[in-house]
Order: C-alpha cells, then structure tokens, then sequence
C-alpha cells in the first residue's frame, strides 16, 4: 500500500517551507494568494489530506464540543442544538449533541460520557437539580462550559450563563396587548419559584404595576396540555382577562387551541402572545405573536463566546442579555 502524502511531501513539491503549508491549512492571511493557491495545487495533485483531527490532538483539542440539551422534544431547543451545531462546524469543530429529558440522572450521565470521550467545552441547557451538584463533574474535568437559558449554578467564574433578555420580551409583550385594547392581561404557564419563570414574568409584572392593576399569574407547566387546561380556568375564574402572555409557545398553543374550542375569537375577544417564536408560530390558526429569541444570532453569539474562551484564555463575560424582538400575528390582534 502507498504511503500517504504528509505536509513534508507538499512542502518538498511545491518548494515551500513546512511552515508555510501549516500556514495555508490553517487559512492564514500572512500567505500570499498566489503562494496559498499554488500549495493548494499541489496538495491536489499529490492527493494529500488534511487530518484536522490529529492536527487538533496535538494542540490539545479534541474539536468536539458537548451540548447538553434539557429536553429536544421541544422545537425550540431543537432549534438551538441545530443553530449551535451549524455555528461550531463553520469554525471546524464538531457538536456531540446530548439529551436529558429534563432528567437530572440521566444529565448525570450525559455529562460523564461526554468528559470521557473528551469534549473540548460544553454548552448545557440544564434539567432543574436540587442537588446544586449538576455541574460538579464539569468543574472537576477542567473544561470549559456556559449555561445558557436556565442558570443551576451560580459559579459565574466557572459557568458563566447567557439568556434572552426576557424581562424585555414580557415588556413588549404586555405593552403589545395593552396597544390593542386588551384591559387585563394574566401570565400563564412556568413552574413557580423558577428563575426562568420570574424572568420570562419581570417585564410583564413591571408594566401592570405601572398600569396599577392587580396581576393574575397561573404557574404550572411549559406544555401544551397546561395550556388547554388554563383555558378553562381563565374562562371560569378570571373571565375579565381578554389578554394572555404564555411562558412559552407550546403553552400559547395550546391555549389558543382551547379557547377557540370555547368559541372565544382569538385575536379580539382573547388576544395572546407566546415566547420563543418557534416555527409553528407562524403556520397554527390563528397564527401566533410570539417574543423572538433570534436563535441563530444566540447560538452564533455562543460559539464565538465558547471558543474564544477555549482558545484565547479570557473567561467570557459572567451573565449576558442577548436582544429578543416582537413577532406580532394575528392571536393579539395584528395591526
């Protein structure tokens, strides 16, 4: 069998130094185009390879980043691990993607397998552990890791966390609902006591206080079926509320399914808005105002922060607020 080409052979062949074929591997500016295209050239014609990862071993990463996900069922952490993994392997590196199921056993173990197959940094989006030891295996390795949406641990040093601002998402929301005539506005779905929860909660709370109006807030599950079910409770107990901000779009949906069901008219007679603006927002019926997380541009933000930390050194920021906007449609009345 024929002996592979090495740089050595590319090196040789196009009467360059070794270290200007690293140089054109590594996409370097310091090479001149003509230089670059001639040592591409001859790599084609010689048919040599590029092993990125051995080139990786020996600076001591792996090029493999884990991505521990709470619960990918829901379409928009779906849509997270697939913006996340698109951003990393535009800068050569490869996502291994791991499930919990809101299951902190099961994250336990995620955790473990990605530091023994050796991950060179982890994004977790964490399933609630009482334990306040989720991140203890993390810490112990040495890797990078930021949590991103929910925040189980509040070594910032360590764990720095990133979120959607969305204190400002349930501001625009409500004053959204307010602009289309809705008189009293409830919050629905988020377990209580959460820090998710009382985020996703502060804008919208802040702005009826400022309105001086008594909040009506039904905490409880981010599902559809808590959704379906609230519909009922808000017609029942609360039927003066004509305005809904949902901890979540599956809540929303399911919301809106039920109070058509009702036959309440979505859109005037009961106005909703959901948060995360996953792709079903914009196809349900009616479709749904939703707060947008503007995931690409997150998990953009996160790869960059990520391996920046993972190849310069410098810890990133301890807790950042990334922009959300407003999709409004026709479930809060669209003008």
């Amino acid at each position: 069998m024929e002996r592979r080409p090495t740089i050595k052979d590319v090196a040789r062949e196009a009467g360059v130094s070794k270290s200007t074929v690293s140089l054109v591997l590594q996409g370097s500016a310091l090479v001149k185009a003509e230089t670059r295209d001639h040592v591409q050239k001859v790599m084609a014609e010689i048919g040599y390879v590029y092993n990125r990862a051995a080139a990786k071993l020996r600076s001591g990463s792996t090029g493999l980043i884990g991505l521990v996900i709470n619960d990918l069922r829901n379409p928009f952490f779906s849509e997270l691990a697939a913006s996340l993994q698109r951003s990393l392997s535009q800068q050569d590196y490869a996502a291994v993607v791991a499930n919990t199921e809101e299951d902190p056993a099961q994250q336990q173990k995620m955790i473990k397998a990605l530091i023994e197959h050796g991950v060179s940094a982890i994004v977790i989006c964490p399933a609630y552990d009482d334990s306040g030891q989720a991140l203890e295996p993390i810490a112990r390795a040495g890797l990078p890791a930021i949590q991103v949406f929910r925040r189980v641990d509040d070594r910032l040093d360590l764990f720095p966390f990133a979120a959607p601002d969305y204190a400002e998402g349930g501001r625009l929301a409500t004053e959204h609902l307010l602009a289309q005539g809705a008189r009293k506005i409830a919050f629905v779905g988020g377990l209580e006591g959460r820090p998710v929860t009382q985020e996703r909660a502060s804008g919208h709370l802040k702005v009826m206080a400022e309105r001086g109006q008594e909040p009506v807030v039904l905490a409880g599950a981010s599902t559809r079926q808590f959704g379906r079910e609230q519909a009922q409770v808000l017609a029942s107990q609360y039927p003066d509320v004509d305005g809904v901000v949902c901890f979540n779009d599956l809540v929303a949906l399911g919301l809106v399914a039920a109070s058509a069901a009702q036959g309440r008219a979505i859109g005037s007679e009961l106005r909703v808005v959901g948060v995360d603006d996953i792709e079903e927002c914009a196809h349900s019926a009616p479709p749904l105002s939703s707060v947008s997380c503007r995931i690409p541009e997150f998990a953009t933000h996160i790869s960059d922060t990520l391996l920046g930390w993972l190849t310069q050194g410098p810890a990133p920021a301890p807790d950042v607020r990334l922009p959300v906007s407003l999709k409004v449609r026709a479930s809060s009345g669209e003008s």
